[in-house]
């Protein structure tokens, strides 16, 4: 049965030291708190390009550790990242990596929704777990 949690995070997104032949990518460090129905933290690291001839155009992956509870089953899972902006148009996908899922959310799968309103964060987990 699909299950949704959701509730709002903080983000701290800090830029990592480029290295020769980035080729225009940007390397940061993600620090999150969940709050809500997920109240946990996660740390990862995105990769991200902007485009330099199309202003509000491009594009970033990123990987993060989630580690907390989930309506009241305690574990840890990978999110996995893809987005892309053209013009100004967001398109992003966040999935829970397969057999990522540790403790009692072990055998976890499910996609999370992203939502920022007037600089807050927030998000809805649309998510399976065993019985």
């Amino acid at each position: 049965m699909t299950m949704h949690a959701g509730g709002m995070f903080d983000v701290k997104v800090t830029p990592q030291a480029a290295e020769d032949g980035d080729a225009g990518l940007g390397r940061m460090s993600i620090d999150k708190q969940f709050h809500g129905d997920l109240e946990g933290t996660s740390k990862g690291f995105m990769l991200a390009s902007a485009a330099a001839v199309v202003k509000g155009s491009g594009g970033y992956v990123a990987m993060e550790r989630v580690t907390g509870t989930l309506k009241g089953r305690t574990g840890s899972f990978v999110l996995q990242h893809s987005g892309t902006m053209t013009r100004g148009t967001p398109q992003l996908s966040v999935t829970v990596v397969p057999d990522s899922g540790t403790g009692q959310l072990e055998g976890l799968t499910g996609t999370m929704n992203i939502k920022i309103d007037s600089g807050k964060h927030s998000y809805e987990f649309e998510y399976t777990l065993p019985e």
